[in-house]
């Protein structure tokens, strides 16, 4: 503490910080005046006076026979007076692994999210602060370097800048100035401008509050649905009335298992509604008030449900016998890695992140030897990353009667995996287009495709839709495969691609069942009919009706609005323009 004030003194308030780390298992010595507890209790109010915290890490592994209990307890007992007193943790951890995961490098200061009422109706307000509980610990952003600095230069930023130039498309020599520039959107085939004072006054301006919509059961709201941080709500410190309002409310949701659901805009001038869950949190120590955690919940958009083929779908010599789904069920359990009766393993808050722990490992090496190669992992990040030796071999049986049940053969006589398009002959004739099982829908592939050609359409339709590193290339691909199939249909002399866009319209279909976009098709495949018949293209309505083709219904897909009577009364004949 001394050495702390001398070097900083009254600057740095709140930052200095003091790490004890001990097995608290040795005595103390008594003091010259009053108790331990007096003693203890002088120095931790100094501390605080200075703007001073400790944190007390206690490593205990096993217990040895000779650990005085009565001494341990005595010290655990003084050290949560520090604990109280300058408002820091008391951690215990009980190996090198969760030491290391204890020892935080930095504490990152709150800020505000949110400052002012929560409206349960016009006349029921309580003031509330809110807080981000939680943040993703992000990469820190890595800058591009140039060397074209001199040596000798010791000013040099070495920072490289970016400029953009925009030349006309009829005068590549000409640079177009920022104010006569404008956004364009695309909309089908073409590209819609939108000036940024259309694009204000359009915006959708919320008036920032957080209301109440209304009360559920804790079970209707999944875990599962939770999305990015956690919030926390407080009552507004030095509130009276607030702080007994919300921890009168949090009390009597906790007794009657109640969530609340909330409409929240944090701030002025936001351009997008969130809307979340908020669940009570009654506090078990006096210091700290009651409060509620808020997790943003999902639209309807942002929920996608994947869709599985059930087992009962597969002939009897594919189902699993009780041996296998026995054997699959404790393989399963030994990977838990919170089993009941037994500790929590590779606990978050006593777990840091490999990746940015052998980053910055790296980072260090880096700097003090600039040739310096990257350095094989060290034990406390294996331990980390691999799986637990003694987990393994305690659980041996269990994976040896798991590879047992489930005998892997090889298949000489596999077929290639077929594609999405169906084969449509003239031989077969009139075909009833209906849903195949979900597993043969989507050939996938390590091409990545980002625009639908001419040559193969319904290929680069099954590998955009097959892509998982946006979700955006699903709605992509869809939009793509309906301009597609509408230049066919357009640019036909005698019907001679209305075979190939029958067969874009089956992979748009089959993919819109795999994606839950029932929606999309049916609305498609109407306004092609009634395009067909307003530009005197029937011919196509007759080929489409010949096939069959049919609107997705809600056995297909439970998102359809379509039911299988509608779907099959549908018809895409061409009907005349007086009806």
């Amino acid at each position: 503490m001394d050495m702390l004030i001398k070097k900083f003194g009254e600057t740095n308030k709140g930052k200095k910080r003091l790490c004890l780390i001990t097995n608290a298992q040795c005595p103390i010595k008594d003091p010259y005046k009053g108790t331990k507890e007096e003693q203890v209790t002088t120095i931790a109010k100094s501390m605080t006076a200075h703007g001073m915290r400790m944190e007390s890490i206690i490593v205990r592994g096993k217990l040895s026979q000779d650990a005085n209990k009565e001494i341990m307890e005595e010290n655990d007992l003084l050290l949560n007076i520090f604990s109280k007193e300058t408002s820091t943790r008391l951690l215990y951890v009980e190996d090198p692994i969760s030491l290391f995961g204890a020892l935080k490098t930095r504490n990152i200061t709150p800020v505000t999210v949110f400052r002012g009422d929560l409206e349960f109706s016009p006349k029921l307000k309580i003031k509330v602060m809110v807080y981000k509980k939680t943040q993703e610990e992000r990469f820190p952003t890595l800058k591009k370097y140039s060397d074209k600095a001199p040596q000798t230069d010791k000013f040099a930023t070495h920072e490289v800048k970016v400029d953009y130039e925009y030349k006309s498309s009829e005068d590549l020599d000409k640079v177009v100035p920022p104010d006569q520039r404008i956004k364009g959107y695309r909309y089908g085939p073409q590209i819609i401008p939108i000036s940024s004072a259309e694009w204000e006054a359009v915006k959708f301006k919320p008036e920032k509050g957080v209301k109440l919509l209304g009360f559920t059961d804790s079970s209707n709201v999944l875990r599962h649905h939770y999305m990015k941080d956690v919030y926390v709500f407080i009552a507004e410190p030095g509130n009276t009335k607030a702080v007994l309002a919300v921890s009168a409310l949090t009390r009597a949701m906790k007794e009657m298992n109640k969530v609340a659901i909330l409409r929240c805009v944090w701030r002025q001038g936001q351009g997008n509604v969130v809307i979340g869950v908020l669940t009570p949190n009654v506090s078990d120590r006096r210091n700290i008030p009651d409060s509620f955690y808020f997790n943003v919940l999902p639209f309807a958009e942002d929920v996608r449900e994947f869709q599985f083929p059930s087992f009962s779908n597969f002939p009897a010599s594919c189902q699993p016998n009780e041996q296998q789904l026995e054997s699959a069920a404790n393989f399963i359990k030994m990977l838990d890695l919170a089993p009941d009766g037994k500790k929590e393993i590779l606990i978050p808050d006593f777990t840091s992140n490999p990746v940015l722990a052998r980053f910055f490992h790296y980072l260090d090496l880096k700097s003090n030897h600039p040739d310096a190669a990257v350095p094989p992992l060290d034990y406390t990040l294996r331990k980390i990353t691999e799986p637990d030796t003694d987990l393994v071999l305690r659980n041996q049986s269990i994976t040896d009667l798991f590879r047992r049940s489930f005998e892997l053969q090889g298949n000489p006589l596999k077929r290639p995996r077929h594609s999405l398009r169906e084969k449509i002959s003239d031989e077969e004739g009139k075909e009833n287009i209906t849903a195949q099982p979900v597993a043969n829908l989507i050939e996938y592939t390590s091409i990545k495709v980002e625009k639908i050609g001419d040559l193969t359409p319904v290929q680069d339709f099954e590998a955009m839709i097959s892509r998982r590193d946006s979700p955006d290339w699903i709605l992509t691909a869809i939009k793509d495969m309906k301009n597609k199939i509408f230049d066919l249909v357009e640019d036909s002399h005698e019907g001679d691609n209305y075979n190939k866009a029958l067969e874009c319209l089956v992979a748009l279909r089959k993919g819109c069942i795999l994606e839950q976009e029932p929606k999309l098709f049916n609305d498609f495949l109407k306004y092609v009919c009634k395009f067909c018949q307003e530009k005197n293209l029937q011919s196509f309505c007759e080929y489409l009706a010949s096939k069959g083709l049919t609107l997705i219904s809600k056995t297909e897909a439970i998102d359809s609005d379509v039911t299988d009577e509608e779907a099959r009364s549908f018809s895409v004949k061409s009907e005349s323009k007086g009806d």
